[in-house]
């Protein structure tokens, strides 16, 4: 798409957002894509909620009948993530900042009964060191710290696609909180594409595979071509699905 009819479509995007947020419309690009990103940050993450069940959690709060248990805080994530959409979207003229990173780590984790009963910060930094996999990240202590250099690092750039790529992978290198970090950093990554006129991006888990080798390419080697590359492809895939709303 050329940058013109990007605006176009951003435009369109938020106008639709507020008006159906407004009027609690299930049958639109809000409620799609508040389904969508949900759905696809939680199943990365492993939660065991299907797109069925996702869209009968947001649309009427409840879940289908199942012989299957459902897993408690899977829901309770779900219906977390549903709520940190929304207090994006109620922030959206204000600057990120790392106030408002932490507010959105409160709406996805607040009801989260297994992270309060651990003693997870909710709405706050961690307070234990944390590891993705095999790889160490930045310590309780040093995180404010170095999410100050990457927040004004960030508040420096003309943000584009390689921005947020790079963004977003120095976010998770820090892993800030301990539990949530993922959904955060693909929430704010949808937040300011849809900020600065680029359209958004949302990981799909058909990708995880792709996205994980992506992050640690970045890691390792502090490359961030995969990153941007799975990002290009990941706007296409939103972009197509909105289409048909148009």
């Amino acid at each position: 798409m050329s940058h013109c009819k990007d605006r176009e479509f951003l435009n369109f995007l938020l106008d639709r957002f507020k008006i159906e947020k407004e009027k609690f419309d299930r049958s639109g690009i809000y409620a799609y894509t508040q389904r969508l990103l949900a759905y696809n940050s939680n199943k990365i993450e492993g939660s065991t909620l299907t797109e069925e069940q996702t869209a009968s959690l947001f649309d009427n709060g409840t879940l289908p009948k199942s012989d299957d248990y459902y897993r408690a805080k899977d829901v309770e994530e779900m219906n977390g993530h549903f709520l940190m959409f929304n207090k994006m979207l109620d922030t959206l003229d204000e600057q990120l900042s790392q106030e408002r990173i932490k507010q959105f780590h409160y709406e996805l984790k607040s009801g989260v009964f297994e992270d309060r009963a651990n003693g997870y910060a909710i709405g706050d930094y961690k307070k234990r060191p944390n590891m993705i996999g095999m790889y160490q990240t930045v310590r309780p202590e040093n995180v404010a710290q170095e999410m100050y250099l990457l927040m004004d690092w960030y508040c420096n750039q003309d943000v584009n696609i390689s921005v947020l790529a790079e963004f977003h992978a120095r976010y998770e290198s820090i892993h800030p909180f301990q539990d949530g970090n993922g959904r955060t950093g693909r929430l704010i990554l949808f937040r300011e594409c849809l900020k600065n006129g680029i359209v958004p991006v949302v990981i799909e888990d058909a990708n995880r595979n792709e996205y994980l080798e992506a992050l640690k390419e970045y890691r390792e080697e502090k490359s961030l071509y995969k990153l941007i590359n799975l990002f290009e492809k990941e706007q296409r895939f939103y972009l197509e699905k909105c289409e048909y709303f148009m």
